[in-house]
């Protein structure tokens, strides 16, 4: 009688405790949920769809707030990068810059593609090209010849149709990174991701963390990451922008690129992240 009252005992107990695990479970699966769906809720749209409020036009050679020969502007609800009214393209690299507020530490998500044919003249190396510059100038501190915003930029590229051609490459313009452990000095490096030829849409991501870290996805694949972005004291372009010996550059402004291939984006949006 006494084992078959522990057996029946020690059944009872291990139900309960089932009963309560399973509760538990549940709260934490709620939990993260809402975890969730909190953070997709603190996404602060860049790009309304509407129109370019809240968006600066740069080109080189002309003042800030100039939008030359109409390049940004907004057709069927697409934030697009245009050529149709140049007559060939003579070195007046653009930038749209979103003016209100600088960041620090957040996630950039962008959906972008590629359209239409470079305009005449456009560099070679500019065929499908645009990019993000983030930790950017204030671009009211550019000057007005100035060709690109001292910043670190995710390097967009389309492929060409038959070639591998990665996207979410690194540039730094007035800039330099820390890779492996080591200053990286080079303009450029490539990405690992996959190549993404035609007009298909691609979804770049970045995280960035102030002076820190920042890292590339395209696609929802991790393709790169660095530390310790900083000012390039050999760079004109930096000349004023460095605060004594302090290099590291810990915010700054967004823009995207007119650098004469026609590119769409339809999402543009911010997530900041804790300090």
């Amino acid at each position: 009688m006494s084992n078959l009252f522990d057996t029946v005992f020690s059944k009872s107990h291990f139900s309960v405790a089932l009963l309560v695990l399973s509760v538990l479970l549940m709260g934490c699966q709620t939990s993260e949920e809402e975890t969730n769906q909190s953070s997709d809720s603190e996404w602060i749209t860049l790009f309304n769809g509407k129109d370019l409020d809240n968006w600066t036009p740069k080109f080189t050679g002309y003042d800030l707030g100039t939008n030359y020969n109409n390049t940004f502007r907004v057709e069927d609800g697409l934030l697009t990068v245009s050529y149709e009214e140049w007559d060939q393209f003579d070195g007046e690299f653009g930038h749209l810059f979103y003016n209100e507020r600088a960041f620090s530490n957040y996630k950039i998500r962008a959906e972008y593609r590629f359209i239409g044919e470079q305009a005449p003249n456009g560099p070679g190396w500019a065929i499908r090209n645009n990019g993000l510059m983030l930790h950017s100038q204030d671009p009211n501190s550019m000057s007005k010849d100035q060709d690109f915003p001292t910043s670190i930029e995710v390097q967009l590229l389309g492929g060409n149709g038959e070639d591998p051609r990665s996207t979410a490459n690194l540039c730094t313009p007035g800039t330099n990174v820390v890779m492996d452990g080591e200053l990286f000095t080079p303009h450029c490096v490539n990405s690992n991701s996959k190549t993404y030829h035609g007009d298909q849409w691609v979804t770049v991501e970045v995280e960035v963390r102030g002076s820190d870290i920042v890292k590339h996805y395209v696609n929802g694949e991790t393709v790169m990451d660095y530390t310790d972005p900083q000012y390039d004291k050999n760079d004109g372009r930096s000349k004023g922008l460095v605060d004594g010996d302090n290099l590291l550059i810990d915010n700054g402004y967004i823009s995207i690129q007119a650098e004469s291939h026609p590119t769409q984006f339809r999402k543009i949006e911010v997530l900041p992240l804790d300090e």
